[in-house]
């Protein structure tokens, strides 16, 4: 940006702040002066109301680290909170210009465009989107992307967990129940480095086990363990790609957590190794609500220990939830968090592979706030201080999640941990993956499905995804298969169905959406070699891994809507066949597997010119070998070039860490009418496997075979 772009951007927010100030301090509300501000990071900058001292900040549960201020603001820094508060509410507005587009805010429903909209975070358990207009879901995240006409981007972060509204209604407004709190403010020359900003900031994703990436099957639910024997039987009779089968709450005795019912399931570590012989991972549910029962192991033990939520009188605070009356640990206390993870070391020795945690806003059944009550008593600990459930309700899941991780790592140190969790907090992403909740089966949640997912990528969780063909309802035959064809690309991939709805197996709608399933589902698999490298650069940067078209081209006024097509990495374009879109890139159409383009449930996969995309062979679960041989897919530019990379390690365990992984960066160039690939640079220290290498190359005329050799 030209130094003259800088100063009138600086003069114009000048003239808002100016005029912004009385409308921050709305009826009611009276200023509050900033007091320190500061740089805290490359294009980083901290707002503190006056009367926050920056070397004693309260503790961040959405940071890595402590706001340090490390340099003086420039002075033409141009996004700048206006602060103001009443009697019961702080308040930060942060003005923009008409121009700006508003993106992020978390799990939301509505447009991906935000534009207008205001949600209130609070953590709910909203089955169908259906309370509050959908408003408020199951998890906060309180942070807004802003996207300028040249291309150029910010972040403002709003360090608070209490319950706030966030309105992106004439400029970015946050409104919170709680306290002063630091406002953080990304400014760089792009989105993809707000992005990045965003990671260094809230941190980002571990690399999951490769196996989480493929496709995943849920029912509220299998039981008894005969018929998720019969699941997993069925996906490997027809064909169809799958690596994990889930557990719901009626595998439990009584819906108590950490138990097996025994009429059931007699044998979870033998139904367990039932799934691995075939190739399967089995995941299993654990909410947080204890039944209160003296008799029950896991409660006796809370109880002497006092781990549990209290009363604003220092009372157990109980609540129903789906074992009738239950206790709720208190994850602030580091002696609850300690407590519940060991509960894990005999679960997680039955052979379990993953955890779900649900119900963890946490939902309480017999209450009007379907939740705890506001003034319920967290003891906090370590760095938490002690506070009203006003203040921790928001990462009570994120808590849950965090103790989780730690339990599964403690009891399987050599394995990566995977941890799927409902309720979660901007930061989240460092210890759980999640999907966007109870949707239902219809054709305005199949939409919404993908600026859902979009915009929670753009929030930092980049592993996330809808319950594939919806959870409620019943799900007709068209609809599910229109949505798994475009659903295969979602970076977390389970489909799932509630409890006396119709059967959900792709199997289950007849032999045409079985045919689309199975082909949506090994074009995913074709494309994990490309996935697990997406996830990778995600684990190091916090780029989300589906990405909307605006990242394609900052500057296109035409993508800053685009909530139907939707980008994997900077790569490839998925186009629903359904999709009515203003305007797309002009990439080249692809075909993955036989047939895919001529069903026609399947979105269309698009090419970006320049770029190489790196393809396995179709495989029944990752437990299969699938870079024997390895495809090279390459589309090259105007100028005959292309590039692409490769990820590679063990899928699984910690040796990536200590080097045991290969990064590859392939080059391609035309010389003298024949394209040449070659490796340019790698990095790690796995060898290079002995394998077959194919080129694909796509161009206007259709795509030509080239038989690569084993160097490559």
């Amino acid at each position: 940006m030209s130094p003259s772009s800088r100063l009138m951007r600086f003069l114009g927010a000048c003239s808002l702040l100016l005029s912004c100030s009385l409308l921050a301090a709305a009826p009611g509300f009276l200023p509050v002066p900033t007091g320190a501000t500061g740089l805290v990071g490359d294009g980083i900058a901290a707002f503190l109301p006056k009367g926050l001292d920056p070397a004693h900040l309260p503790a961040s549960l959405a940071l890595v680290k402590p706001t340090t201020l490390r340099g003086a603001l420039p002075d033409r820094w141009s996004v700048r909170p206006v602060f103001s508060a009443d009697q019961q509410h702080f308040r930060a507005f942060v003005p923009t210009t008409a121009d700006v587009d508003l993106y992020g805010t978390g799990e939301v429903t509505g447009p991906l465009r935000r534009n207008g909209q205001t949600i209130t975070l609070w953590n709910t358990d909203n089955y169908g989107y259906s309370k509050d207009d959908g408003r408020n879901l199951y998890q906060s995240h309180p942070w807004v992307l802003g996207l300028r006409k040249d291309g150029t981007a910010f972040g403002v972060l709003f360090d608070s967990t209490w319950r706030a509204q966030l309105s992106c209604a004439d400029g970015i407004t946050f409104t919170s129940e709680g306290p002063a709190m630091p406002v953080l403010v990304i400014d760089r020359e792009s989105p993809e480095a707000v992005l990045k900003g965003l990671g260094e900031l809230t941190g980002t994703m571990d690399l999951p086990p490769r196996w989480s990436l493929g496709y995943q099957q849920c029912r509220w639910s299998y039981h008894p363990d005969s018929r998720v024997r019969a699941i997993a039987d069925g996906f490997r009779a027809h064909h169809i790609p799958c690596d994990v089968i889930w557990m719901d709450i009626d595998y439990m005795d009584g819906f108590r957590v950490f138990t097996f019912r025994k009429d059931e399931f007699p044998d979870p570590a033998g139904l367990n190794g039932y799934l691995h012989q075939r190739g399967f991972k089995g995941i299993w549910m654990i909410d947080p609500g204890v039944k209160v029962d003296p008799a029950y192991s896991v409660y006796a033990s809370g109880r002497k220990q006092g781990v549990f939520v209290q009363t604003a009188t220092g009372q157990e605070a109980d609540g129903d939830v789906w074992p009738g009356p239950s206790a709720f640990p208190d994850f602030t206390r580091p002696e609850t968090r300690a407590w519940w993870s060991a509960l894990y070391g005999d679960f997680m020795a039955k052979g379990v592979d993953g955890v779900w945690n649900d119900m963890n806003e946490p939902a309480v059944f017999n209450a009007a706030s379907y939740t705890l009550p506001e003034d319920a008593r967290h003891r906090g600990g370590g760095a938490l201080a002690p506070g009203p459930h006003l203040q921790y309700h928001n990462v009570f899941g994120m808590l849950m999640a965090a103790a989780s991780r730690d339990g599964i790592l403690a009891a399987n140190p050599g394995k990566r941990p995977f941890v799927l969790t409902r309720a979660n907090f901007l930061g989240g992403q460092r210890y759980a993956a999640t999907w966007t909740g109870d949707n239902e089966s219809k054709e305005a949640h199949l939409a919404l499905s993908i600026p859902m997912s979009e915009t929670l990528g753009l929030s930092g969780q980049p592993f996330n995804g809808p319950d594939l063909g919806g959870f409620g309802g019943k799900a007709a035959p068209e609809l599910w298969a229109r949505w798994v064809g475009f659903g295969a690309f979602f970076p977390f991939c389970r489909g799932h169905a509630i409890r006396g709805s119709n059967d959900k197996e792709p199997w289950a709608f007849g032999e045409s959406t079985e045919k689309a399933a199975r082909l949506a589902l090994e074009r995913r698999y074709r494309l994990l070699p490309y996935f697990y490298t997406l996830f990778r650069e995600a684990s190091k940067t916090g780029l989300p891994v589906m990405r909307p078209l605006f990242l394609a081209d900052p500057k296109n006024p035409a993508y800053r809507a685009e909530e139907q097509a939707f980008l994997l990495g900077g790569d490839l374009l998925v186009v629903p066949r359904w999709a009515k879109c203003q305007a797309l890139p002009d990439w080249r159409e692809v075909s993955l597997v036989a047939g895919d383009l001529a069903e026609p449930n399947q979105a269309s996969l698009r090419l970006r010119p320049g770029a190489i995309v790196p393809l396995g062979r179709v495989i029944q679960s990752t437990t299969e070998e699938s870079l024997d041989p390895l495809t090279l897919l390459v589309c090259p530019d105007a100028a005959g070039r292309a590039e692409g990379w490769l990820y590679e390690d063990a899928g699984d365990g910690f040796g990536y860490q200590k080097g045991d992984y290969l990064l590859t960066h392939y080059q391609a160039q035309r010389r003298n009418g024949k394209l040449e690939v070659d490796i340019v640079s790698s990095e790690g220290q796995r060898p290079r496997p002995k394998r077959r290498v194919l080129v694909e190359v796509v161009g206007v005329g259709g795509v030509e075979r080239i038989e690569g050799n084993s160097g490559l």
